[in-house]
């Protein structure tokens, strides 16, 4: 292994495991996962939205989101109800028990990322982008679904 290769591999482990340290922080404070508390922290921009909305901004399949908001709503942080004119569309509500969990989590990994990369001028924007994509090409993970969303475990993998 040359120099370089191990440099690049141990910036992708330190990158790996900064993810992994930020979610049991996130499951040891609040029992949630970083794409739950993705999903209260959007509910508290509007009174009450679709589980097709929630797919849509987050990027995740309905059956992860349903599985996901199943979990919330057996700990009373959100509700659901069905539509009354249309019986497939299902619109969830942030609960108190969800506003309590949002005052106490910490911030997500993902929001100290965006800040600072934001910051970043458009070029280097880029190039971190390009970069990226790059890497993960090399990995062969650059055909693996997924949503931009910072958390551990495998793809297909329950939400806790």
């Amino acid at each position: 292994m040359s120099e370089r290769s191990a440099e690049a591999l141990i910036a992708i482990r330190q990158i790996q495991r900064k993810i992994e340290q930020s979610s049991k922080r996130l499951a040891e404070i609040e029992g949630l996962t970083p794409s739950q508390l993705k999903v209260l922290q959007m509910l508290t921009e509007y009174p009450e939205v679709s589980v097709g909305w929630i797919c849509e901004q987050t990027q995740l399949k309905n059956a992860t989101i349903t599985n996901l908001v199943d979990r919330l709503v057996a700990r009373s942080m959100v509700s659901r109800r069905r539509s009354e004119s249309d019986r497939r569309r299902v619109w969830i509500k942030l609960e108190d028990a969800g506003r309590a969990a949002l005052e106490h989590a910490p911030d997500l990994l993902q929001a100290e990322f965006e800040g600072r990369f934001d910051e970043l001028p458009a070029w280097q924007q880029s190039m971190v982008v390009a970069s990226l994509e790059l890497v993960s090409s090399m990995m062969d993970a650059d055909k693996i679904e997924a949503a931009p969303l910072l958390q551990t475990g495998w793809l297909g993998e329950k939400s806790k």
